[in-house]
């Protein structure tokens, strides 16, 4: 009787040893009240605003409350180009932004962007966590941004209100908006298409006014921005990978305690991790909600994505040189050593 009723007390006893022992360890580090904000562009059904939540959570969790995020999605704040300038500027702290607009502030993250060069999720998640990331990384750390994390965009695919793009001739004389970021402009261009840079804010809008014709960004975007209300056609090209990219300012992080550093640090790896794992395993059903909604789908064959990528060959050779000569030559062999493992 005595054992039976000692367990639940020394349960009880040994969650509270716990939690008073990881208050404590909040206590003692030095952790100091903060307001950060932090934004985004994509929706908040998205699997990169869940992550974003997911982050202000952790902060505050495990400082005590004491560091508070205030989430601004939907491009409330701005577009990523702007979110870029605002957190160089310590006006925004913290941004979740998508990789290719960044390419305007450092050139090498437009290699992530080359057409047809990651085929696996394993192949991104290889070239990031090494040397090319790390590289990438200490660029953006001198031009004011602290990079803490890298979060699930994913493989881009097309859709349109004109017509089904089977091959890469169908694109001739559409008006497809495109990222503000000269890999995809020429990528575009060269497919027979009319690439038109603009703002993720914007895009919505100018589908439904039929300023442009279609758009390209991973299924995740398309579903959450409910692009099926304004586009007929959705064609799974997987064309180019962006990330998004989770960083800090730099002027704000030079401010903050080592403990603080670590903990966003931390955190920011957290939330990552949940974050890419979540938009991995939704992105047969944003696929099959989009088909639901009366999307028309198709996917381009093994023979007409070759075709494409013979037909971007000096777009890709172009920008490997340009972006990050020997960089570029580095993230290839990654690939390859990724797909060598796998065979």
């Amino acid at each position: 009787m005595h054992t039976r009723s000692f367990r639940p007390w020394a349960a009880r006893f040994a969650l509270g040893a716990i939690a008073a022992c990881l208050a404590a360890s909040a206590a003692a580090a030095d952790y100091r009240e903060r307001n950060f904000k932090l934004g985004h562009v994509i929706a908040d059904e998205h699997p990169a605003a869940l992550g974003a939540k997911r982050w202000a959570e952790l902060l505050a969790e495990r400082s005590d409350g004491k560091i508070k995020v205030r989430i601004h999605g939907n491009g409330s704040i701005g577009g990523d180009t702007q979110m870029t300038s605002a957190v160089q500027g310590g006006v925004q702290e913290l941004g979740i932004i998508t990789s290719s607009p960044i390419a305007s502030v450092v050139r090498e993250i437009g290699l992530l962007d080359l057409p047809f060069t990651f085929e696996s999720a394993k192949e991104v998640d290889a070239v990031l966590a090494g040397k090319v990331g790390q590289d990438i990384a200490a660029k953006m750390n001198d031009k004011g941004m602290v990079v803490v994390g890298w979060m699930e965009n994913g493989f881009r695919s097309i859709t349109n209100s004109r017509r089904p793009i089977t091959r890469f001739e169908d694109m001739q004389g559409l008006k497809i908006r495109v990222l503000q970021n000269p890999v995809y402009i020429e990528t575009f261009n060269a497919l027979g298409a009319n690439a038109v840079p603009m703002p993720f804010p914007e895009v919505y809008t100018a589908l439904e006014s039929r300023a442009v014709d279609g758009q390209e960004n991973p299924l995740g975007t398309i579903n959450t921005s409910k692009f099926n209300e304004v586009q007929k056609y959705l064609s799974i090209t997987r064309h180019t990978y962006t990330p998004y990219v989770v960083v800090v300012s730099k002027r704000v992080w030079d401010r903050l305690t080592p403990d603080e550093q670590k903990l966003l640090s931390e955190t920011a790896a957290e939330a990552s991790a949940y974050q890419r794992q979540v938009a991995r395993e939704s992105e047969a059903k944003f696929l099959q909600e989009l088909k639901e909604r009366g999307m028309e789908v198709n996917e381009l064959t093994p023979e007409e994505t070759q075709r494409m990528r013979t037909q971007l060959q000096p777009v890709i050779d172009k920008f490997s040189k340009d972006l990050g000569g020997e960089l570029g030559a580095q993230m290839l062999q990654e690939i390859a050593k990724v797909r060598g493992a796998a065979n």
